[in-house]
């Protein structure tokens, strides 16, 4: 296993360096510069420039900013004067939170709507449960955030919209990051429980006796659940990017909203600093989802 992840992590760092690379040279041959749109003279631009070496050749600008980020330093932001170590400390943990509360809530939700489909008799039923699932699926996360904002913030005023400075603060942005997420999920799990529930060993354990919650508890999810587990590694990277419109709609401190500016801005290190940040924690994210999937069922063997 020692081997396995070493060899992921290369291959993850290998993976940023490239998203590093195509991010700098995008952003660098982008017309126009960061400070242009302050109403600033030519000549204060220029002097801006020159502090923060933009004047330099690109090749230059590169490798000064890998030598930088050896050094776990990504840099400046052009329009506040903080560092990106700094705005990712401030405002991670914001999304962090968001995150980690929707995917639980996803799992849990997604997975027993799941087997609510798979295993209920009621035709009416899973037809509704499959309408939902198909229609969360179908609507995109910021749709559903501006319908949650209209409907409970000011049609019928019950929660607050902006901020997260109370519990009931998290109700709306965590409903719209993880209604498309219910949905991806119960739809999986139903297609892999019944999948399980027709396998040969469940026939088997019925043969032997056992009732119907042992066969599902100790035989059908261990089989069942691998597909959504592993389908958690490219969540948690919608999760986190995703964010980055529900932050901006709900005004959340979160670094989604701090890139979405950064963009917009032309924030060249912020824009940077996020993506290296953001594609290690989409690495590690996979690489754990590899390791618990291999611990829910030892036939998954973690190889070279």
């Amino acid at each position: 296993m020692a081997r396995y992840i070493v060899k992921r992590l290369l291959v993850g760092v290998v993976t940023i360096w490239a998203l590093i690379t195509i991010t700098f040279c995008l952003i660098r041959i982008m017309p126009g510069s960061p400070f242009e749109a302050d109403n600033l003279s030519e000549s204060a631009i220029t002097q801006l420039e020159d502090a923060y070496g933009l004047n330099e050749p690109m090749w230059k600008q590169y490798v000064i900013y890998m030598e930088n980020l050896m050094h776990g330093n990504l840099g400046i932001s052009y329009k506040k004067n903080i560092s990106v170590n700094t705005l990712i400390a401030r405002g991670f943990p914001y999304t962090l939170k968001i995150g980690l509360i929707s995917i639980s809530v996803s799992a849990v939700i997604g997975i027993a709507m799941g087997i609510w489909m798979a295993s209920t008799k009621r035709l009416a039923v899973r037809n509704s449960l499959l309408a939902f699932a198909t229609l969360g699926v179908s609507i995109p996360g910021f749709v559903t955030a501006i319908l949650l904002m209209m409907i409970f913030g000011v049609w019928w005023p019950v929660l607050p919209i902006v901020g997260l400075t109370s519990a009931a603060n998290y109700v709306l942005p965590v409903a719209a990051q993880s209604f498309g997420q219910i949905a991806s999920i119960a739809r999986l799990t139903k297609t892999t429980y019944s999948e399980a529930m027709q396998m040969d060993y469940v026939i088997m354990a019925r043969a032997k006796g056992l009732s119907k919650m042992q066969i599902i508890v100790k035989h059908v999810l261990k089989n069942a659940l691998i597909p959504v587990v592993t389908y958690f590694g490219p969540a948690i990277a919608f999760l986190i990017t995703g964010s980055f419109v529900v932050e901006s709609i709900f005004s959340i401190p979160g670094i989604g909203r701090e890139f979405t500016n950064a963009i917009t801005n032309r924030d060249y290190t912020v824009v940077l600093g996020f993506s290296v940040f953001i594609g290690a924690v989409i690495t590690v994210a996979n690489l754990a989802v590899d390791i618990i999937c291999s611990m829910i069922d030892p036939r998954i063997k973690l190889t070279d």
